[in-house]
């Protein structure tokens, strides 16, 4: 059984490496690639500039995506993927510090499969990682590729 993907969209570091860290202490076993803006992650899941080589079969399991990106904001890049027909399907969960009604109403009008605020207490951080962790990638059935 192939490894299952994820792709975190994330500009801080710091938020970044606590999602890291709490997805290293659960028990699912998964690859994390980590891009840094709104732009890379199009290049990424469109697999054009570095990312040219990257197979078509090759999509993450999930994609967590922030909502306040340098370069393409993440609703815009929730919007193209969900323009396009080899993405459209790809989960995505909004993990986001706002708490802006609008964001969450704009993220779900777009496409998103969640919406999930990041806890600030690192326990809970950690406990709704590993939630995410159980529900999409071990209970979510995806569609085939």
């Amino acid at each position: 059984m192939a490894t299952k993907r994820i792709l975190l969209v994330e500009d801080n570091c710091d938020d970044e490496e606590l999602t890291l860290m709490a997805f290293e202490q659960s028990e699912f076993h998964f690859e994390i690639e980590v891009v840094r803006d709104g732009a890379e992650a199009l290049d990424y899941l469109f697999r054009t500039s570095i990312y040219a080589q990257r197979q078509p079969n090759d999509n993450p399991a999930l994609i967590l995506l922030d909502l306040n990106l340098p370069k393409v904001g993440g609703l815009e890049v929730l919007r193209r993927l969900r323009a396009q027909e080899e993405t459209r399907l790809l989960p995505v969960v909004i993990l986001t510090t706002s708490k802006d009604e609008q964001d969450l109403i704009n993220s779900y009008n777009f496409g998103c499969n969640s919406y999930v605020c990041k806890p600030v207490d690192y326990q809970q951080f950690l406990l709704a990682t590993r939630q995410l962790g159980l529900y999409w990638l071990s209970l979510n059935e995806l569609p085939p590729q």
